[in-house]
Formats: structure tokens, C-alpha cells, sequence
């Protein structure tokens, strides 16, 4: 996992904590000061609520103590390796992509951060700059040129 992924998860536990932590607890004595909780469904949605915020906490907490953190910024070569960002061509439309590789949790394509698992990373990996990748996706194979490796 890279330091921001490391971070990201940090924070996202923090707030779950300090936030909605207190948050929830609070809707729960509100709810239970009406009376009956047998049939209080605010009770029972703040209680759910409390189970799926603790269950989340549970589940970061472990990531984060079985994550190998790599610092990026310290890495560097001339061939795609995790962590690095890869800037690509699609050799069919000519458009171009950037990637960054890293750790599972992290993954969002959305942000340019693809898993190391993912397909485009496999054929990525050991690549250097000039060189043309095939990725079997599930919309059909792609062609990418590489253009660029950088890294932090």
C-alpha cells in the first residue's frame, strides 16, 4: 500500500471514531428516550447503524496492521514496478491515460489508481517506456503504448 493509501485509511478510522461514533451513540439515547424499544424502529436503525460503523473500524484496523507500507517517493527505474504512474497511449484512438499502481484497498479508477491485481497492471508490470501492452479486458483486448514511467 502506498503512504497516501496508508493515510487515507488512517483518516477514514479517525472520523468513523471521533465523529460518527459519537454521533450514533447519541441517536441511540435519543431513541431509547421514547419509550418502548420493542417497537422503536429509530432504536433499531441506530443500533444497525452502530454495528456496520463498528464493523467498518474493525475491518480498517486490520488492514492497517497487516499493510506493507511503501514510500513511492523513494522509488524509482526506467520499468513499471508497483507504485509507479504510467502514462499510456490506446494505440486504436490515440487517446491518453495515466495510472497509477497500487495496493488493492486503494483502487480507484476513477482517481487513475489501479489495483496491482487488476489486469492492466499485470501487463504493465516490467514494461518500460516504449513498449506495447495487450489488456484482455471485459469490454475486449486493448493495445497501449507505453509513453511515460514516474514515480511519487
Amino acid at each position: 500500500m502506498t503512504s497516501e493509501g496508508y493515510k487515507s485509511l488512517e483518516e477514514e478510522i479517525r472520523f468513523l471514531k471521533s465523529v460518527e461514533r459519537p454521533r450514533i451513540i447519541k441517536a441511540i439515547s435519543e431513541a431509547r428516550a421514547h419509550g418502548d424499544l420493542s417497537e422503536n424502529a429509530e432504536y433499531h436503525a441506530a443500533k444497525e447503524q452502530q454495528g456496520l460503523n463498528e464493523s467498518r473500524v474493525a475491518e480498517l484496523e486490520d488492514k492497517i496492521s497487516r499493510a506493507e507500507v511503501i514510500d513511492v517517493s523513494k522509488l524509482s527505474g526506467d520499468t513499471v514496478m508497483f507504485g509507479a504512474t504510467v502514462k499510456l497511449v490506446d494505440e486504436d484512438t490515440e487517446e491518453e491515460v495515466s495510472y497509477q499502481i497500487v495496493g488493492e484497498i486503494e483502487a480507484d479508477v476513477k482517481q487513475g489508481r489501479v489495483s496491482i491485481t487488476s489486469p492492466i497492471a499485470r501487463a504493465l508490470i516490467g514494461k518500460s517506456v516504449g513498449d506495447s501492452v495487450e489488456v484482455v479486458t471485459p469490454g475486449g483486448g486493448k493495445s497501449y503504448e507505453i509513453l511515460k514511467i514516474s514515480f511519487g
